[in-house]
């Protein structure tokens, strides 16, 4: 049974200066907005793995500088140590995002798994992660900040937001491949969940997976609100229609409130509606596309004031994002703060 997302408008931590005219980096237009959300809200900030466009990514400092910077919503990525410990990194591998190449103590540890060479977050245990620090894995942004900041557990995020008074989307990532070397990551994410009492429909979160039959599984277990994220299924079939979902949005809604899109499902390069975003409102389904970046052009000229401009004015619910400053400013620019 569908059970529709129950979104909190939350004031922003830190309020921008509204965008203004047409000038380079800007909105097209800074038109007060009649908001085509579900709720008639403004869409919510979330800040993808933090603020993690300045500093290195699912770390407490970049969780901290995104709720500063006016973000909405935290995420993190979950996935789990081999004592069974919820931790926050984006893959399961840990050479991109942490000092683990240059800790000779952890040399004996590399190996191969599905055909990459590295080490991985399965083959060791908390404190032995503890002993890690983050990176930056973009290349071109600031490293300035690598190697200082600890990997932070689930909870720890969880208190932190608890403690701001800010939502959480975490996402659960692989979570077939954990199952696959007994490492369910579901009953300990239900555990969290339920003594901190997370586990009701008007949980102050989302649950986000790519793996439909695992958001199934958990949509027996409690009632969080529950998003489902999904890609072009041309990336897995060249002979897929381009705007086909990995899952559709009929099937989707069968366990979920939300749908999390890549963004090229809802917009064109050129800006042209799919209509993606009217078809999964029609079902009480809202939409949360992803990833908005400063540093990522979208197609020719289009920046990323334009690109957040233009799917803002289809009526998505919320947006990922890498620099949350930037996407509170474009928004707060339409609203007319």
């Amino acid at each position: 049974m569908h059970r529709h997302i129950k979104l909190a408008g939350l004031a922003a931590g830190l309020v921008l200066a509204a965008c203004a005219g047409n000038a380079p980096g800007e909105p097209e237009t800074a038109m007060p907005m009649d908001w085509q959300t579900l709720t008639g809200e403004p869409p919510r900030v979330i800040a993808h793995r933090g603020a993690s466009g300045d500093r290195p990514e699912h770390t407490l400092a970049a969780y901290e500088l995104a709720i500063a910077q006016g973000a909405d919503v935290i995420e993190p990525d979950l996935v789990m140590t081999a004592d069974g410990v919820l931790v926050v990194r984006h893959d399961h591998y840990l050479s991109t995002t942490t000092d683990v190449a240059d800790r000779p103590e952890f040399a004996d540890r590399r190996r191969e798994q599905d055909g990459r060479e590295d080490w991985w977050v399965e083959d060791f245990t908390l404190s032995e992660l503890r002993t890690l620090r983050a990176v930056q894995p973009w290349p071109d942004r600031d490293h300035s900040f690598d190697g200082e900041f600890p990997i932070p557990t689930f909870e720890e995020v969880l208190d932190l937001a608890a403690e701001r008074g800010v939502p959480t989307e975490p996402e659960v990532k692989a979570p077939g491949h954990f199952v696959s070397i007994g490492l369910d990551p579901l009953p300990e994410l239900v555990r969290i969940l339920r003594e901190r009492g997370l586990d009701t429909a008007d949980a102050p979160m989302t649950i986000q997976c790519f793996e439909p039959d695992f958001l199934a599984r958990l949509n027996g277990e409690i009632d969080t609100p529950l998003a489902m994220l999904v890609f072009p299924m041309q990336e897995l079939d060249p002979d897929a229609d381009p705007l086909q979902p990995t899952v559709s949005l009929d099937a989707l809604a069968e366990f979920a409130d939300a749908v999390g899109p890549a963004k090229g499902l809802i917009i064109t390069a050129q800006g042209e509606d799919t209509g993606f975003v009217a078809r999964a409102h029609e079902l009480g389904l809202a939409v949360h596309p992803w990833t908005f970046r400063n540093d990522v052009p979208v197609a020719g000229e289009v920046d990323i004031a334009t690109e957040l401009e233009r799917v803002y004015r289809l009526g998505v619910d919320g947006v990922f994002t890498d620099f949350p400053a930037t996407a509170v400013a474009v928004r707060d620019g339409l609203t007319g703060e």
